[in-house]
This record gives C-alpha cells, structure tokens and sequence, in this order.
C-alpha cells in the first residue's frame, strides 16, 4: 500500500496509527525546545541565512524557488552561496563543492541543478554547518541560502521560507508516518515566509512556472518550442516528487502521453529510459541530469523557470535588510 494512499485520502489507517503520530511530533517538538534553550548548539554563522524547505514529506518546487532567490539576490548586488544535504549522492568524503558538470551520483541531482543555473558556489553536505564553512572559507560569500533545511536547526537561520504544494498543501494534516508532515502545521507560525506551488491563500506567496523551450538532453544547444510535439503521442518520463504537474502540463500543451513514474532521486539506467519505438521522450531536467550518458536523440528535457510576485521581492528584501547579524552587509 502506498503511503500516499494514506496521506492524502481517507484511509482508516491514518486514524488508527494516528498515536504514531503524535509521538512523531512529541519528539519534533522536544527537539526543537533542545536548540531553543541550548541543550544543542546552533550554530551562527558571520552572514546571514536564508533556510528554504517545506514540512511535508515529498517535493513542493523547493529547488526552482532556490535558483530564483540566488537569481534575485544576484541583481540586487549580494554574493549569495548555496548548501544543500546532497541528498541521494554517494560521496565518500563531506562536504563537497558542486559544479554544473558535477556527477549527480555523488553530489546528488538537485545541487547539480543549481549549480548550473544559480551562478554562485555550492557545497553539499549532510551536515549544513559543515557546508557552510566549507563555502565560507573558499569564497567570497555575504548570504547564505540552504536549500531544504527547515529541520536542521544545527545551523542558525535568519529567515525561514517554506514552501506547499497548493493541491496537495498539509494531506490528512498528522505527522509521519500516519501523514506527510515533518512538522505540526502550527510550526509555519515561526516561518517567515510561506509560498504555494499554485494558487495562494491569505498570507500566501504564488510561485507559478513559467515553461520554456525543449532542450535536447544530449545537447542543450538544441531547443524547440514544446508546441512541435502537439497532438503528438510522447514518452513522459519523471522521477520526482510529485510528478502530476509535470504529466498535466505535457497534457496541457496537447500531447499525448505515456507515463513512466518513477520514484523521487531515482538512478536511472538505459532501460529505464529507452522503449522499442522512435517516440520522443520528454522528461525533468531534474531527471534529465542524470541521464546524459546514455541519452539519445530522442530526448528531451522540459526546463521551467518560477516567477513570484514582486511584492514577496520586497517583503523579502526589506526583511533581509533590517537584519543585523554581526556586520553591515549590502
């Protein structure tokens, strides 16, 4: 039985492990009281961060939200840098620098991503506050931005964004793994940001996605526009977390699809995305990072690009401004 089934519907199972549940957030809530009061250390750092996650289990745009932050800051004359856990990669030795050339195998596929379309330095690590010194020590960085690290209170955080699915948004609303949550709801109180992948409610941030051209898995000089394949019967391959939005906007445009699902940070291998016919195949770059080698013509990758409203730019802006955390930064 898939654990979906239980999140997101009406499964007896959910109230029957609901005490699970509330252990789960007992114990999320001891630990959380452990940082605040210094029975563990959080670590500050001489720049301000930026921490970037969701309390739901599975994806919820974090990433293109991560490039759009470093993007914005970017122009507006900061050096931001970017940790992230790495998760799924397989390095032998922590922390790692990531490039755009990076193996996704050892750094993970995600910090891949930004690497290539944020333009700053990132460094992976399980442990962020290893990550950040790391960054720290090797470039010249005044903001920090963690992708994915609403949970690890290990490193001091400044402003907390975090980020929902507008269908899917808290599922039956209990914590793992009777529910999809990592946090009780009441924890986004703290939060000083919350943007919806979709349509927003009160005090609410949209963040929608704006759809750009094809590009060739094999060779991202090659792009053309989605509307070629329209009316058209397409592979659509996709290994994330919440893998419906990408299959409706492929449906959206006018294709015609058959779906390969797989699961979120999955290892693909020449099977996985090869069929005995010579149908295009459309998948994530996300997915399409990982799939380079052994690519072939008839790949494709969809890149999206987020877009938030300017007053979120402002509000942030304004917040990261007024903070004063050990020297005046730009």
């Amino acid at each position: 039985m898939k654990f979906n089934n239980i999140w997101y519907g009406k499964h007896p199972l959910g109230l029957a492990l609901a005490p699970v549940a509330w252990l789960f957030c007992a114990v999320v809530r001891i630990r959380r009281l452990a940082y605040k009061h210094g029975l563990l250390t959080s670590h500050r750092v001489p720049v301000p961060v930026i921490v970037v996650g969701n309390i739901t289990v599975g994806g919820t745009g974090k990433t293109p939200l991560v490039i759009w932050l470093a993007q914005f800051f970017k122009k507006q004359g900061f050096k931001p840098g970017i940790v992230s856990r790495g998760y799924g990669g397989r390095a032998i030795k922590w922390p790692q620098p990531v490039y755009p050339n990076s193996d996704p195998h050892i750094v993970g596929d995600e910090p891949v991503l930004l690497a290539r379309h944020c333009g700053c330095p990132v460094v992976v690590a399980p442990k962020r506050i290893k990550a950040v010194q790391n960054l720290l020590e090797n470039n010249d960085c005044n903001l920090i931005i963690s992708d994915d690290g609403l949970q690890h209170y290990a490193l001091y955080r400044d402003l907390g964004i975090a980020v929902l699915d507008d269908v899917r948004r808290y599922g039956n609303r209990r914590c793992l793994p009777t529910g999809p949550l990592r946090e009780p709801v009441s924890y986004l109180k703290k939060i000083d940001f919350l943007v919806t992948k979709g349509a927003a409610l009160r005090n609410e941030f949209s963040m929608q996605y704006d759809l750009k051209p094809l590009r060739h898995v094999m060779d991202e000089n090659i792009s053309k526009p989605l509307a070629v394949f329209r009316g058209q019967t397409v592979h659509a391959v996709a290994g994330i977390g919440h893998p419906a939005k990408f299959f409706t906007r492929l449906r959206n445009s006018g294709l015609k699809l058959l779906i390969h699902e797989f699961p979120d940070h999955h290892y693909y291998s020449q099977t996985d995305i090869q069929f005995q016919d010579n149908l295009p195949v459309i998948m994530t770059e996300k997915d399409a990072v990982k799939c380079v080698h052994f690519a072939g013509i008839q790949h494709w990758y969809l890149p999206i690009e987020a877009r938030l409203p300017k007053i979120f730019a402002d509000s942030l802006l304004q917040k990261l401004k007024g903070i004063e955390n050990g020297q005046k930064i730009a």
